[in-house]
């Protein structure tokens, strides 16, 4: 699995449609989501899925019809709708994880897809059987094989540098709602060994995740990776961070970050730990809504940051980014709604790569 930073064919997404995600704010969502699709087609290809039940002309309008005359040619070009249903907008998470083959020369890898178990987080939230589907539909759009991994995971659930250090938490991937104990094939000497041959991972670092404490308030993913640690090069790394003390955030993210650098100084001394500080708390309908700067999104040319309407939380986030990416523009996008839905731009998003 190449890191997010490594050329890239395209952009997978799926258009938001589903009313219970977004309930009180769908048409804001989908406004929102039209940004972040017109951001990456600056970049490169745009794969949007929204087939079935007329959402393809709902997509087209709010995608592009609303936006003549704003976007390049190049954008309209880039953004092609694909007619494959979807039960809800996460790519990440049920869309396939690219994967390459190993080859003499990198760049003659052949590229594959990896079809994970997808059951909406433990079966949080039915029907998901659409979404189920993806990984498979992709790849034969695509042309190219699925490997069905047989265990249950989700793309936001995994994090790779080129070295092929990879970052997971134990609450999410070894949770009984995914992968019961009880189950003696699923322990995690046999994930370990499908993340080494599936994704050519050579160090695995087994975050605690939320198993001590919660760390981003309101993620229902069970402490997805990608709201917790990033890889900004192979050698640095972004965490969420609270610097209030008495924040009920703090233990879980402390906790994180002790184990964090304890697996990685063992696997690379030099590594880098960087706070990315969350934003303050944001609630929509008295429930609190999961945001997080670490949900960044990287293309061929730019990094897409998620900014939640705290214009000091938000300028600081692109101030600590800014550095890390050198050779890329930081983008920042609103988010604040689409966050209604409990993710934001990695969340809604799954690379392919060249």
């Amino acid at each position: 699995m190449p890191p997010e930073w490594a050329p890239q064919a395209a952009t997978w997404l799926s258009f938001p449609i589903n009313s219970d995600t977004w309930s009180q704010n769908r048409s804001a969502a989908q406004a929102e989501f039209a940004l972040l699709v017109h951001a990456i087609a600056a970049d490169q290809k745009a794969y949007v899925m929204c087939g079935g039940h007329g959402h393809r002309k709902t997509a087209q309008r709010i995608i592009l019809d609303q936006h003549e005359g704003f976007l390049s040619q190049q954008q309209i070009e880039n953004i092609e709708l694909v007619a494959i249903e979807t039960n809800d907008a996460w790519a990440r998470d049920y869309a396939p994880t690219f994967a390459k083959s190993v080859t003499s020369k990198e760049s003659d890898g052949k590229l594959y897809s990896i079809d994970w178990h997808y059951n909406a987080w433990g079966g949080k939230y039915p029907p998901f059987d659409l979404d189920q589907q993806v990984a498979g539909k992709v790849a034969k759009w695509l042309g190219i094989e699925n490997v069905a991994a047989g265990i249950c995971a989700e793309g936001g659930a995994l994090e790779i540098n080129s070295a092929g250090v990879l970052l997971v938490t134990r609450s999410s991937v070894l949770n009984d709602n995914r992968n019961p104990s009880a189950d003696q094939s699923l322990d995690q000497c046999h994930i370990e060994a499908l993340f080494q041959n599936l994704l050519g991972a050579k160090h695995i670092v087994w975050l605690p995740g939320d198993q001590v404490g919660p760390t981003v308030l309101g993620d229902d993913t069970d402490g997805h990776i990608d709201q917790l640690a990033r890889f900004t090069d192979d050698s640095t790394i972004v965490y969420a961070w609270t610097e209030d003390a008495d924040d009920p955030q703090r233990a879980g993210l402390e906790n994180n970050l002790i184990e964090l650098k304890r697996q990685m100084n063992g696997i690379d001394t030099g590594c880098r730990f960087v706070p990315l500080p969350l934003p303050p708390a944001i609630t929509h309908c008295d429930l609190r809504v999961p945001a997080s700067y670490c949900n960044f999104l990287i293309t061929n040319q730019s990094v897409l940051v998620p900014q939640f309407g705290a214009d000091e939380a938000d300028a600081r986030a692109l101030a600590i980014l800014s550095p890390l990416f050198p050779d890329r523009r930081l983008v920042p996008l609103p988010s604040k709604e689409l966050a209604v839905g409990l993710g934001s731009f990695h969340c809604l998003t799954q690379q392919q790569p060249l």
